[in-house]
């Protein structure tokens, strides 16, 4: 009987029998896999790293196209008790309180050195020796220069004097010139004669016989015979000279000072007649009256007559102005000799202190920290050859921040750590005066150490730690919850954006809105106290609770 074949099934064993052709012999199981090559490996980490760019590029792309948006997250803060403590810190270079240094600006020969460098040493302990010619004649030269100086200063000052022109004492003009106002006159020229004629002097002669019995003070009779009349006159002076007469008498002279009635003048012919021992004594012969004094008044300056009132016979006291002179090259003259002298004291001054420290003293009471001489050597000039410094104190130069320049003060401790060694301090001073960097303004602070055992190292860092102020109970708030604002009475001062259903009582007015605070959110002025690098005390203006504004951040679906 022959088969009858399903056409179907004809086509499905068709269909498979190549598959079922290849099945192996074991079963049907697949054979493994051979290893792959290096090259396909590189080729497949490639093909990863590219896929994954695909996929960042493909999440951007869709936040750009809007597939996701961003949301403002507002971040808010509570007001709450806590502990705050402000404190200073920084780093800062020791140096002692007090150093002195010695720098020769002179050449010389070491002669002696009596220290050696780390040496203790007081105030006067010699140093050393310098042999210096260049130093010493500096000094001659220098004190030569002030003396004739001086001595121009001295001559110009009187002669500036002249510029009113008066008579040194009280007297009467003759022989003057005429002067007219607005003309040149010299240096040097004469304008009167000034004669004192209160007292009239009167030189006679005596015999030697009389030595001895004349003296200073006895009273004379002085006859005038011009007058027909006598006066009392004064022996003011006794000279021993021997003069001898045509007859060979030996005589001696005396000299009588006259008071002038207003009657007396010059060449009027006079006896002196003394009573010695109740006799009459007549001198040799008569003689002539002079003035007591005689002057020639002489301009002492050059320039332009301003005023003149020269008249002959015209009686005239001390200080009375006679001629007055504009002398402008005379005062410009002065003014220079007045420059010249004063650089030649400092001229003197430096080249006395340059000798001085040639044979220097200790300036003050320390260690020796530096020391560059050896006997012998030649030193050249502007050579640094000794320092001093007094290491007993330290100290510190450090700032404030202008967040704690309030609360800091003089006598406060200091923490100070120089290489793990731990030391403490004491605020010595604290400046008002600022100093700005990058905006930022800091106040110079001094801290000082007791440094008697020479432990703390000058010149070298140290860090400092200073408590400014702290409080264990009070309100708080991050930093960045209280604002700088602006006030629409013209004032300004810090608020908190305090959140509400209404606007409170206390609300301020603001004059310039800040930037970013959602609504909900109101002004409140508050005081503020003390911080710390985090958070700030606050003194008034909101209570426990309260919910403030601080900031708002961007956040999208992503959760970036």
């Amino acid at each position: 009987m022959a088969e009858v074949k399903d056409p179907a099934l004809s086509g499905q064993a068709a269909e498979t029998a190549p598959e079922t052709a290849a099945l192996p012999a074991d079963g049907g199981k697949k054979p493994k896999r051979p290893p792959m090559s290096p090259k396909k490996k590189k080729k497949l980490i490639r093909l990863c790293i590219a896929g994954a760019v695909v996929l960042v590029a493909a999440v951007g792309l869709s936040k750009l196209l809007g597939g996701s948006e961003d949301t403002v997250q507002v971040v808010e803060d509570t007001v709450q008790y806590n502990s705050i403590t402000s404190t200073v810190e920084g780093s800062g270079i020791t140096k002692a309180k007090e150093s002195k240094t010695i720098t020769l600006t002179t050449s010389g020969t070491v002669q002696e050195v009596y220290v050696t460098e780390g040496q203790q040493v007081t105030a006067g302990t010699p140093l050393f020796v310098i042999d210096s010619e260049t130093a010493r004649s500096a000094v001659e030269k220098a004190r030569k220069d002030v003396d004739g100086y001086q001595k121009q200063l001295n001559s110009m000052n009187k002669d500036i004097a002249g510029l009113n022109l008066a008579p040194p004492f009280a007297g009467k003009l003759m022989e003057t010139e005429k002067l007219n106002v607005g003309e040149e006159i010299g240096k040097g020229v004469k304008v009167a004669t000034l004669v004192d004629d209160r007292t009239m002097k009167l030189q006679q002669y005596y015999s030697y016989a009389y030595e001895g019995d004349i003296r200073v003070g006895q009273t004379a009779e002085v006859s005038l015979p011009a007058l027909m009349s006598s006066v009392t006159g004064t022996v003011s002076a006794v000279h021993m000279v021997d003069r001898i007469s045509p007859e060979g008498a030996r005589l001696f002279e005396v000299e009588f000072a006259i008071k002038n009635p207003g009657t007396l003048t010059k060449d009027m012919v006079a006896s002196a007649v003394l009573t010695v021992n109740g006799e009459q004594v007549y001198p040799y012969e008569s003689g002539k009256l002079e003035y007591n004094r005689v002057i020639d008044l002489k301009t002492t300056v050059s320039g332009t007559i301003l005023s003149t009132s020269l008249l002959d016979y015209m009686d005239v006291t001390p200080g009375q102005v006679l001629v007055q002179i504009d002398g402008e090259d005379s005062e410009s003259e002065l003014f220079t000799l007045e420059q010249n002298l004063a650089d030649a004291q400092k001229t003197l001054k430096t080249a006395q202190e340059n000798l001085d420290n040639c044979t220097a003293v200790a300036p003050i009471d320390g260690t020796v920290m530096g020391l560059a001489l050896t006997p012998g050597e030649e030193v050249a000039a502007n050579t640094t050859v000794i320092s001093i410094a007094d290491t007993t104190t330290i100290l510190i130069d450090a700032t404030v921040d202008e967040r704690n320049i309030g609360y800091v003060q003089a006598g406060m401790m200091v923490d100070l750590d120089q290489w793990g060694t731990s030391f403490m301090g004491t605020v010595e001073s604290v400046s008002l005066n600022s100093k700005v960097e990058n905006g930022v303004a800091a106040y110079p602070m001094t801290i000082s150490v007791d440094n008697s055992d020479g432990s703390m190292m000058s010149g070298s860092n140290v860090t400092y730690s200073l408590v400014a102020s702290e409080n264990d109970n009070c309100l708080t708030l991050p930093i960045q919850s209280v604002k700088n604002a602006q006030f629409e009475d013209g004032s300004s001062g810090y608020v908190v954006f305090l959140k509400a259903d209404r606007e409170p009582e206390n609300v301020a007015q603001l004059a310039v809105p800040v930037d970013g605070v959602p609504d909900g959110y109101y002004p409140v002025p508050v005081e503020i106290g003390i911080s710390d690098n985090y958070n700030v005390e606050i003194k008034s203006g909101v209570e426990e609770g309260d919910v403030v504004f601080t900031t708002t951040q961007m956040e999208n679906s992503y959760g970036w």
